[in-house]
């Protein structure tokens, strides 16, 4: 009998597909997953370097009940292949858990966990959105998971601003959404007369910034405040508005009046420099388009012809679009308050 059913089973299609997607798909998807909530909880860095047993670990991490469930966790773990355990202490395993476990990969671990907890869900839920009309809202995304894993691109959006700012002469910056402040911070060392203001629309995101400029000694040169830039009232000051990975937090079709507030604050003369990643790159920028395609807020990731074009619209001149990273779409774009010059160059 039993040969019968092993040969029924092994003779029938779903068998050998199922194997092949556990190889495939769901053992990859598992531990990206396990790694994600062990990032995330601080178990990673807790388990480098010498390792830990359940109890030391649930004492650091605050957990006062249920350890045997933590011990469950763990001895996952250790069957998919992420952490080993020798005489009650486990230590990490794979090459890819200890990488994430280093500071200096922080940026990378921010990533796997943008990756599994926000891409995953729009591919994953997508046609039940459509069905009950549910959109994805800013509660579904974290500001300081996004602000780490957008460090990435922080060399290359560091050579833009390079580019485009003047390291002598006084300087007033605008940026709108500055995030973690990184790269105000990145001005300001570059010319030591910049003053800025640097606004953000989620203002756990602003006091945070507000707090690493404090932090960094800028509280005089630098000002934050949580925002909406389309609602800034302002007189046209500033010699330099940056805006770095956020354009498809406004909708498609509001993006060229956006640019027009932009411009409008701007000194005669001064410029604007935008950065982003634009369709037609990497999947996973594909999948972060369709993400703000299903939200309630924002919109499609650019094209970069089209996102010229809209500076144009909004009365830029001399357009300048350049490539920041080779055989991926994450551009630069700078566009001056020149109204009636619609010169574009690319590169």
């Amino acid at each position: 009998m039993k040969f019968t059913t092993l040969t029924k089973v092994t003779t029938d299609s779903s068998l050998p597909l199922l194997l092949s997607m556990a190889r495939s798909f769901v053992t990859p998807l598992y531990r990206a997953a396990f790694l994600t909530g062990a990032v995330s909880s601080g178990v990673l860095q807790r388990l480098s370097g010498r390792g830990a047993d359940v109890d030391t670990l649930a004492g650091a991490l605050g957990i006062t009940d249920d350890r045997q469930l933590l011990r469950a966790w763990l001895d996952l773990g250790v069957r998919i292949g992420e952490l080993a355990v020798d005489t009650g202490t486990y230590r990490l395993k794979s090459r890819t858990a200890k990488a994430l476990a280093l500071p200096r990969n922080d940026t990378v671990a921010a990533a796997l966990e943008e990756v599994v907890r926000f891409h995953l869900p729009v591919l994953l839920n997508a046609p039940a959105m459509l069905r009950s009309g549910q959109r994805l809202t800013m509660a579904d995304q974290d500001g300081a998971i996004i602000a780490r894993s957008s460090r990435v691109v922080q060399p290359f959006v560091e050579e833009a601003i390079e580019r485009v700012l003047d390291r002598a002469a006084p300087l007033r910056l605008l940026e709108i959404g500055c995030g973690s402040g990184d790269y105000v911070r990145y001005a300001a060392q570059l010319n030591p007369r910049l003053t800025a203001l640097a606004v953000d629309y989620q203002a756990e995101v602003a006091a945070a910034a507000a707090a690493n400029v404090t932090r960094w000694g800028l509280s005089d040169r630098v000002e934050v405040r949580q925002a909406d830039v389309r609602e800034l009232d302002l007189e046209p000051q500033f010699d330099l508005i940056t805006m770095h990975n956020n354009i498809y937090y406004f909708p498609v079709e509001e993006r060229t009046k956006l640019l027009e507030q932009a411009r409008s604050l701007l000194a005669p003369g001064g410029r604007l420099l935008l950065t982003t990643a634009c369709r037609g790159g990497s999947l996973s920028v594909e999948v972060l388009s369709l993400w703000f395609e299903y939200a309630d807020f924002g919109g499609a990731l650019p094209e970069a012809t089209e996102l010229a074009d809209q500076l144009r619209k909004a009365g830029f001149g001399d357009v300048a679009v350049r490539r920041l990273i080779p055989g991926d779409q994450f551009c630069s774009f700078v566009g001056g308050n020149t109204a009636g010059t619609t010169k574009e160059h690319s590169a």
